[in-house]
């Protein structure tokens, strides 16, 4: 179910931030939008992804049921709306931060020590 190749111009971060800002404004929700709360319902999403994996074997969760995956599915697109939202009100360009962790990344994590292998950066000096 790879849904990544109906991509269109408009499905964008950006475009995404600006219809959820929208969406707040017009509710009157942004005084409710702090960095703190947004965090807090972000890891409060997280768990209930979490929630549709407990008790799955490792070959389980890669072959959801359609009623499921559907389920995964939005709880992924809460976590979404509410990183966007969170990164928004503290002036975080998503990408940038995405892009300057992947570069930290490659260097705490380089590819001739930790092909293959689990664990956490301090595991490979």
């Amino acid at each position: 179910m790879n849904h990544m190749n109906h991509l269109t111009d408009s499905d964008s971060l950006e475009q995404l931030r600006r219809q959820l800002a929208r969406f707040a404004d017009e509710r009157d929700w942004q005084k409710f939008h702090s960095p703190k709360n947004l965090s807090m319902a972000l890891i409060a999403e997280a768990a209930e992804l979490v929630e549709h994996f407990q008790w799955l074997s490792e070959a389980q969760s890669h072959s959801l049921d359609e009623e499921k995956h559907a389920q995964v599915r939005l709880e992924l697109a809460d976590i979404l709306i509410y990183l966007i939202r969170t990164a928004d009100q503290l002036e975080i360009d998503l990408i940038s931060a995405a892009n300057d962790k992947i570069v930290i990344n490659e260097e705490r994590y380089p590819v001739e020590k930790v092909r293959g292998k689990a664990g956490r950066a301090e595991d490979f000096r």
